[in-house]
């Protein structure tokens, strides 16, 4: 792991984390454009049906129309499980999430990549978003017939 540019990793950590949690309170609002604006211009954003959005303006008009519709009313779960380096000024945060409405759920659902970078102005940016749901039943049977496919964090 690099040395982030500017400071130690626990407070780039703590920079990359604090974008997440922008992006939870802009989702809350339901403010497409504060959720857009945590994005570099041309980030990549995949949903967990496999809809795949280039661009902040594209990630901007999806939120918009779904903040409108299929997920009016909701709330985003997230956790941050993992804040890696790549170099001074790229960060993989690996995650788990979810949409909810009414109490938060106890495990979400998905499992969430982002890759950020520190644009030129210092602002840590999502450059990428992988967003994959999870298959619980199909997760526990391939665990159950071949263990060595359990994670060590899990065992």
């Amino acid at each position: 792991m690099q040395q982030p540019t500017g400071g130690s990793v626990d407070s780039a950590s703590a920079s990359v984390r604090a974008v997440l949690d922008r992006l939870v309170a802009a989702w809350e609002r339901h403010d497409a454009e504060a959720y857009g604006e945590l994005f570099t211009e041309d980030a990549s954003y995949v949903t967990y049906v496999g809809t795949f959005y280039r661009g902040r303006r594209d990630i901007v008009d999806s939120h918009r129309t779904l903040f409108a519709g299929f997920l009016k009313g909701t709330r985003l779960a997230d956790e941050v499980l993992d804040v890696r380096f790549y170099g001074p000024d790229v960060a993989v945060a690996n995650g788990r999430g979810d949409t909810y409405k009414g109490k938060r759920p106890a495990k979400p659902t998905k499992v969430q990549t982002y890759t950020l970078v520190r644009d030129p102005d210092g602002q840590w940016r999502i450059a990428a978003f992988q967003n994959t749901k999870r298959k619980p039943l199909m997760e526990s049977l391939s665990h159950r017939f071949a263990p060595g496919l359990v994670p060590s964090s899990e065992r």
